[in-house]
């Protein structure tokens, strides 16, 4: 029989490694709700609210215009045209002068 230690420790392992935080909510804006559904198929929010502190609006256009084509994202130009505006209206660094 295992020390009742060893029991607790690994159930608070697992529950550790089972525990999942919720993804940041997307500021809300137009084309919030275009955004989260085309974003979170493959990622979470988290990723946008992490990278906001580094991408101006073009850095942002680049990175929808790479998940189009280098990771095949189905997105069309008009939804990638919301998503771009939406991200650079809301998750933008200011633009140095």
């Amino acid at each position: 029989m295992k020390p009742l230690w060893i029991t607790m420790l690994a159930l608070l392992l697992c529950r550790g490694a089972l525990a999942q935080d919720a993804p940041a909510p997307l500021k809300p804006g137009t084309g919030d709700d275009v955004a989260s559904a085309y974003c979170n198929a493959c990622h979470t929010s988290d990723y946008i609210i992490m990278n906001s502190m580094f991408l101006s609006a073009d850095a942002w256009k680049a990175e929808v215009t790479k998940m189009r084509k280098a990771f095949g994202a189905p997105i069309d130009d008009e939804t990638a045209a919301v998503i771009t505006a939406y991200l650079a209206a809301n998750y933008a660094v200011p633009a140095k002068p």
